[in-house]
Order: structure tokens, then sequence, then C-alpha cells
């Protein structure tokens, strides 16, 4: 039986854009600015495996789902795992106390770990 190379190639790259899993928020700090806006930090890791699955954005969220800041996300990090990236100017309502960061990927797009952020503190 004759097996061309492609049937061989194509399974492994499903395999291991799947492998790659979702994009985790594994660290965010917060702070408030002086005109009431907040900057993030946040680390992101993700196996990515290069432009076909990479984790692409993240996300302020709000509780009711709104999203209130994205930082995004403009190349793969193979070899830069977790990585941080910064968002400012992020305008968050004065009666909300906290937010989830959440972060997305090109593939599997939302789904990773979120964090939940304490904004009195």
């Amino acid at each position: 039986m004759k097996t061309s190379l492609l049937s061989i190639l194509i399974p492994t790259l499903f395999v291991t854009a799947a492998y790659s899993g979702e994009a985790d928020v594994v660290k965010v700090r917060s702070n408030r600015s002086s005109n009431g806006s907040y900057h993030f930090d946040v680390s992101v890791a993700h196996s990515d495996t290069g432009w076909e699955h990479y984790a692409d954005k993240w996300d302020v969220v709000a509780p009711d789902g709104s999203i209130l800041g994205t930082r995004t996300l403009l190349h793969p990090h193979v070899n830069e795992q977790p990585f941080t990236r910064s968002l400012s100017g992020v305008k968050i309502p004065a009666e909300l106390s906290e937010v989830s960061v959440r972060a997305h990927d090109s593939v599997h797009k939302y789904g990773g770990k979120e964090v939940t952020v304490n904004l009195t503190n």
C-alpha cells in the first residue's frame, strides 16, 4: 500500500495545533492612574507553535461580559513563555469592584484560564 506524504503530514499538523491548547492568563497586575483609568500588566501562557496557532489577544472584561479593553498580540511568542504585555488607559466604571482578564488564541478562541482582579485593593 502506497502512503502519500500529505496523508501523514496533514493529520500531524492538526494534532500539533490541537496539542497547543488554550491560552491561559497566569498573572495580572493592575494600577489605577491619577486620571481614573487603569493600567494592566498581563502574563499569558500558551504553547504557541507559530503563525498557525498562537495567543493573539487578551481582554479586560466586566462582570456582565462587556469588554472594557483589549490588547492585541501581533505575533507568536514561541520562545517567550509565559510572556507579559501591558495595556493602559482602560476605563472601568466606578461601581465595579472587580474585572476578569481572559486570553484568546487563533485556534481555540477563548476557554483557557481567566484571572479575576479585585480593584478595591
